[in-house]
């Protein structure tokens, strides 16, 4: 008989009980449910709920059985559900019927709630770890190329002249933001909810504040309804991840343009690179578009979690055990890409010539001979149109800013004079942008320097 089989009169159908169980994904939550389980019978005993000698039998044999797990000399029951019916079938018939009470004073819906709390709390720290190791590699790699010029783009068209260094630390601004999004999902997460029962609590005398504080909880959820219905935490957590892989997937979009043969910018190790099967001159960049794609998997646990929420009224509901898998999924993604994506962009070869050479072309520099205008005492406003036409003058005459003689600069404004070659150098058009956040060498020295201090990494 099931553990809660008491009230009915006939076994579940075979489909049923493979169509109600979980154990096939929330297996990975057993040693958290031991863990959680440790801590509510030794706060049972110290309320005298039961009895020190109970206490001791129980969280010897849960310690045994965590042991018999990790060494594999279990194997879970479908039969039973999930973890925790498994767990507490596995522990009776380790200890006896003193395991039974183990149960006393919470529910499964409390239990699986505190459960995948402390499992993604541990996951975080190991996601975050992930994370800090990519941004430890992106800021070396800026240290590296402080004087690597490239173009900088928007809409997809050359823009201005800026170093690698400086585009590097665009991405590493993005996951100092996806650490702070994990870390405040992890503080709202970080609540006691075990005693709130099936969803009413109990009559037993419970101590929630010292479970919480045995298990490093910051505090308790104040409405036991809320505490089992609640799976606002993992939306957050799917949110932040949703974010993260967004912007993996940005600079992996890069990466793939970068490495075409039209920009040349970067070439990826044979190590991270796949071939074709029929076009033997083939190199693709198919790890940075795996990530790529991932990312619409992750957006997918995110809206499913979303969906099943969305009518549910209080308090716990079967659907909510649809949470865990697209949670796992999108989790398991994340860990997967993170070390993969790290190592492909550590093992990346720059190519520091195209990358200057394209900087040079596309009139990059449209900006700086406008402001050299400006800084001779011209406005702004008409400065830009005086740059505007010389362009179109070099469009017409398959000229650059740089080839242009200085007759062919006083013919439009007598306010050109030979400096201002040096003025639209593509070293001064990047050099000379000393405000802080701009690609300026100097500048981005003391931004390495904050960012190093950020993590930890003082020298």
């Amino acid at each position: 008989m099931k553990l809660w089989g008491g009230r009915f009169a006939k076994s579940t159908n075979v489909m049923v009980d493979d169509f109600n169980s979980s154990i096939r994904f929330d297996e990975r939550l057993y040693k958290h449910d031991i863990i959680g389980s440790i801590a509510h019978v030794t706060m049972l005993a110290k309320q005298n709920i039961i009895s020190e000698e109970d206490m001791n039998t129980i969280k010897t044999g849960l310690e045994e059985l965590l042991n018999d797990i990790e060494s594999g000399q279990v194997a879970f029951d479908i039969h039973e559900e999930d973890i925790h019916m498994n767990l507490e079938k596995l522990l009776i018939e380790k200890v006896g019927q003193v395991g039974k009470k183990l149960h006393t004073g919470r529910s499964r819906n409390d239990q699986v709630a505190l459960d995948i709390r402390l499992y993604m709390r541990d996951e975080l720290a190991l996601v975050d770890e992930m994370i800090v190791n990519l941004q430890g590699i992106i800021l070396d790699m800026a240290a590296e190329h402080l004087d690597t010029i490239m173009p900088s783009y928007t809409h997809l068209q050359k823009a201005q002249p800026i170093t690698l260094a400086h585009h590097l630390m665009a991405y590493f601004e993005m996951l100092k933001r996806d650490r702070n999004r994990l870390e405040d999902a992890k503080k709202r997460m970080n609540q006691l909810p075990l005693g709130a029962g099936a969803l009413a609590t109990t009559t037993y005398p419970l101590d929630r504040y010292f479970v919480a504080d045995m298990l490093g909880f910051d505090g308790i959820c104040l409405n036991s309804m809320d505490a089992v219905s609640d799976r606002d935490f993992l939306i957050e957590i799917l949110s932040t991840f949703s974010v993260l892989m967004m912007h993996l997937s940005r600079f992996c979009e890069e990466i793939i343009l970068w490495c075409s043969n039209e920009f040349q910018f970067i070439e990826l190790d044979d190590a991270y690179s796949t071939g074709s099967s029929i076009m033997p001159q083939k190199k693709n960049p198919d790890i940075a578009e795996l990530v790529r794609g991932k990312t619409g998997r992750v957006y997918g646990s995110l809206m499913s979690l979303l969906t099943t929420m969305k009518a549910l009224p209080l308090a716990y509901n079967k659907d909510m055990q649809e949470d865990k898998e697209v949670t796992f999924d999108a989790l398991d993604t994340v860990k997967m890409c993170l070390p993969i994506f790290s190592d492909m962009l550590r093992t990346a070869r720059i190519n520091k010539k195209n990358m200057y050479d394209g900087a040079g072309g596309g009139f990059t520099n449209a900006t700086d001979a406008a402001d050299y205008l400006v800084k001779k005492g011209m406005a702004f406003r008409d400065a830009h149109e005086v740059i505007g036409k010389l362009v179109l003058y070099c469009l017409k005459h398959n000229k650059t800013l740089e080839t242009l003689t200085l007759d062919e600069y006083q013919d439009l404004s007598e306010v050109f004079e030979k400096d201002v070659y040096e003025a639209i150098s593509l070293e001064t058009c990047v050099n000379k942008r000393q405000v802080i956040g701009g690609p300026g060498k100097d500048v981005m020295k003391e931004v390495i320097a904050i960012n190093r201090k950020y993590l930890g990494k003082v020298e």
